[in-house]
């Protein structure tokens, strides 16, 4: 007897739930997309910032240093409140003790031996015709009473002075006036290392073409510079101990 063809529903109908089920729950799903905001990067933006504002800030500083500087700048001796000129010949010798009419003095006969002035700082009243020696030379000479100043203005004058070359400075007792300025045939007298006239003085003054008689002299003098002369030993020819 001939089986039946039709089609077995309940196994068409439970294997469509089976597949319809399997497409609902048991196919693939695509993930949830991930959304990540873009980080700036802060820390970057605040050091460039800074750098910056740094070099701005160098920049204006060094720009302000520069105009001060130019306003300071002086061409001649006569733009110099209070600096007095002097008529001097050069290449007078003589190694006895000498009468200035200036003091400290700022030319005339002076000794065969200049002292040392290559930017030196004298703690002791240097021999005054050595000294003036150095002058001829194209030295400026700082000079201070030791009892009129204090050590902040002398750290100043030092300043000034330390390792610059046709630069020297001593105490000069008896001086009378705080802080006195010297080059050939040219004087300054001054109350205050923080005088702006200082600095004015000693820039322009440093060998300064056509004011001293010896140009291209050298300010080296190591025996002086091992044992400075000292004022008061002057007659005796004797130097510091």
């Amino acid at each position: 007897m001939a089986k039946d063809r039709t089609p077995d529903k309940s196994r068409a109908t439970g294997g469509g739930a089976s597949r319809a089920g399997g497409r609902g729950t048991g196919g693939r799903t695509r993930p949830p997309t991930q959304v990540v905001a873009q980080q700036r990067p802060w820390g970057l933006i605040a050091a460039a910032v800074a750098v910056v504002v740094f070099a701005a800030a160098v920049i204006t500083y060094a720009v302000v240093q520069v105009r001060e500087a130019d306003a300071l700048r002086v061409e001649s001796i006569d733009e110099i409140a209070g600096a007095q000129t002097y008529e001097y010949e050069g290449g007078l010798h003589d190694d006895g003790p000498i009468e200035y009419e200036q003091s400290p003095p700022v030319g005339g006969p002076h000794a065969n031996l200049w002292a040392d002035c290559t930017g030196t700082v004298y703690d002791v009243d240097i021999r005054h015709e050595n000294a003036v020696h150095s002058l001829e030379h194209g030295a400026v000479w700082i000079t201070y009473n030791p009892d009129e100043v204090t050590d902040a203005d002398i750290a100043t004058l030092a300043e000034l002075v330390d390792g610059v070359s046709y630069r020297m400075m001593s105490p000069y007792e008896g001086q009378d006036a705080p802080i006195s300025l010297q080059s050939w045939g040219h004087q300054l007298k001054v109350d205050s290392a923080d005088d702006e006239r200082v600095k004015q003085f000693a820039d322009l003054m440093t060998a300064k073409a056509g004011e001293f008689p010896e140009p291209g002299a050298t300010c080296e003098s190591p025996t002086f510079l091992a044992d400075p002369l000292v004022a008061e030993a002057a007659s005796a020819g004797t130097s510091a101990p």
